[in-house]
């Protein structure tokens, strides 16, 4: 009888401990997810000004440490801060040194969720004083989270609301992790672990291991101060925990450089860098010290309140010393992470297109817009080479040409791909309307380049077949040329300066350079039948007015483009129709001006 009773007491004490495994775990699940949907609310709300702040405004270590602070106190992860900013040097929008201050201040401004768990242990007893408990705060703000969620209409009060749900659902997962470790207070063997984290090295490891599992400094904080509250952890254990936490919180950060340049691993390397030396500096000033002094605090029970505090004070201090010290943070992931600083390949330039830019589409705008301007200078700058080919053909220079050619048409595939994976994020009206803008445009530029390498081919076809115009065409093509090139200088300087009033300009010139291109066929035919010209001759001279016009016509497209995309819609046709109507206006200006200015 009494060997049955020893196995029932036996079993019930496993199904007791992996109900609580399971109540705990369920409770970090809880936190978490609360934990993501508020920080995801926080970033939609703020409408990634913040993060366009961060990079703009960060050309002094110290004004980074206050915006990474501020940044990663809003966004609620100081992974996700550093993680964006691995993208900024990766993609050549940052300099390592930049980035530097601002992982700091991620350090520090990640402390702050540590403040708002302590909500959680607010507890109310009687009459109004239940009003301010936990349970109560949870509820009301669930309720009008779901409320704000459910009912309203704007965006803003939808994303007001996945704050207020993430908040609740963090609070409960709290809530159910500090009642689920509560039991533990009177257990021997638990309090005999906690207290084994007295020694430094342990209590390191463990924050170590606890925030690489938990994938987040945030939520390896909030495991501690639910630990704390059975009363077994005391300073002595807790400060090597928190320095551990530190050191944990840079493996999400070290995972995501996987596949970046050499830049781009340097500064994920630097939040691993930071926190090793502040723990290096940590033990050694605060155990060395405490061998002669003796702190009286070191055996002080740790509370939720006392943990943020003890938190949030390592790392502002750790930071802070750390700070004049950027260039030397700098050489040592430089020798970590070697290589040559010269000039980078002209392929690196996709890397303006980085994936992590995708959750914040202004900022991925913004580089789709900095992408497409490389590609029309690349359009632009093989449509002088093909020029330069009939004065002075070279294989060399046609090779150039080809290899452009073949990077432009690269750049379309990967600039369309990316627009196309940003039309899935939430956007505003206004951005929605740039990626369509861009859309429309990367294809027109595209073709620009086609044709310029279509040119190409024509005079390396006349080169091979040792044919050449006469003096008359030939000065009659250089007047074509030059309106070409003012056609490709105009639209790219619109696109990228974003100028309606360059903008208008193209239309004008577009239909002169038709009308010009008819003229010269004409005027060719004639020759032709003068016998001044031969017919092959006549074939590689209609060929080449052709792809002139064709330039003249994309380059009006993307103009069109510019100019309907600043109304409600895009119409084209109406647009054309419209503006060609207004024969005593601007485009009536435009036109005469360049009528005398390409005279022939």
């Amino acid at each position: 009888m009494l060997i049955l009773e020893e196995i029932t007491v036996e079993e019930t004490m496993d199904i007791n401990t992996i109900v609580l495994i399971l109540t705990l775990l369920s409770g970090v699940a809880l936190f978490l997810y609360g934990m993501s949907v508020m920080g995801d609310g926080l970033k939609q709300m703020a409408g990634n000004k913040l993060e366009l702040i961060l990079y703009r405004l960060t050309n002094t270590p110290v004004k980074g440490l206050l915006l990474g602070a501020a940044v990663t106190a809003v966004i609620q992860s100081s992974s996700a801060t550093t993680v964006m900013v691995v993208g900024f040097v990766n993609s050549g929008m940052m300099k390592v040194a930049q980035a530097i201050g601002i992982i700091m201040g991620a350090n520090i401004g990640t402390s702050i969720t540590g403040w708002i768990l302590c909500l959680s242990y607010i507890d109310g007893q009687q009459g109004i004083a239940q009003l301010l408990s936990t349970a109560t705060i949870s509820a009301i703000v669930a309720i009008l989270g779901i409320i704000f969620r459910t009912f309203l209409k704007k965006d803003i009060y939808k994303q007001l609301g996945n704050i207020m749900l993430g908040f609740a659902i963090l609070m409960i997962g709290m809530q159910t992790m500090s009642g689920a470790v509560s039991p533990l207070k009177d257990n021997p063997a638990f309090v005999n672990m906690l207290t084994s984290f007295t020694n430094p090295a342990l209590g390191i490891l463990f924050g170590i291991a606890l925030t690489a599992v938990l994938q987040s400094a945030s939520a390896s904080v909030g495991v501690l101060q639910a630990l704390s509250v059975t009363g077994g952890i005391v300073f002595e254990s807790a400060y090597p925990m928190i320095m551990g936490i530190g050191i944990g919180a840079a493996c999400p950060v070290l995972l995501s450089a996987v596949g970046t340049n050499k830049y781009g691993k340097r500064t994920a390397l630097v939040y691993l860098v930071d926190d090793l030396i502040a723990m290096i500096l940590g033990t050694t000033l605060f155990y060395g010290i405490n061998a002669f002094v003796h702190f009286d605090f070191i055996d002080l029970t740790m509370s939720p309140f006392s943990i943020a505090f003890l938190n949030t004070v390592y790392r502002a201090v750790a930071m802070l010393i750390l700070l004049p010290f950027v260039k030397g943070i700098e050489k040592i992931v430089t020798l970590l992470i070697p290589g040559k600083e010269e000039d980078e390949d002209e392929d690196e330039d996709f890397d303006l297109l980085e994936e992590r830019f995708l959750a914040y589409p202004a900022i991925a705008i913004n580089q789709c817009h900095r992408s497409i301007v490389l590609m029309a200078k690349s359009c632009m700058k093989n449509l002088n080479r093909s020029f330069t080919l009939y004065g002075d053909y070279s294989e060399k220079l046609y090779s150039k040409i080809r290899l452009r050619e073949k990077k432009v048409d690269k750049y379309e595939d990967k600039i369309g791909g990316y627009l196309i994976q940003l039309t899935g994020k939430q956007m505003t009206e206004i951005q929605s309307k740039e990626v369509s803008e861009y859309l429309h445009c990367i294809g027109d530029f595209e073709r620009t380049g086609d044709h310029a390498y279509h040119i190409a081919n024509v005079a390396k076809d006349m080169v091979e077949k040792n044919i050449r115009f006469s003096s008359t065409a030939e000065h009659e093509l250089s007047v074509l040329e030059s309106a070409a090139k003012d056609i490709m200088d105009l639209t790219i300087d619109a696109f990228e300066n974003q100028d309606l009033d360059t903008a208008r300009h193209v239309e004008p010139l577009k239909d002169l350079i038709s009308i010009l291109c008819d003229e010269l066929k004409m005027r060719h035919v004639q020759r032709l039948r003068d016998g001044i010209c031969s017919l092959d001759q006549g074939i590689f001279y209609s060929d080449l007015l052709n792809n002139l016009e064709r330039i003249a016509d994309h380059c009006s497209n993307v103009a069109v483009c510019l100019l309907e995309m600043s109304k409600t819609d895009y119409d084209s046709h109406a647009y054309l129709s419209q503006y060609r109507r207004e024969k005593t206006g601007e485009y009536a200006q435009y036109f005469k001006e360049y009528d005398k200015k390409y005279k022939i």
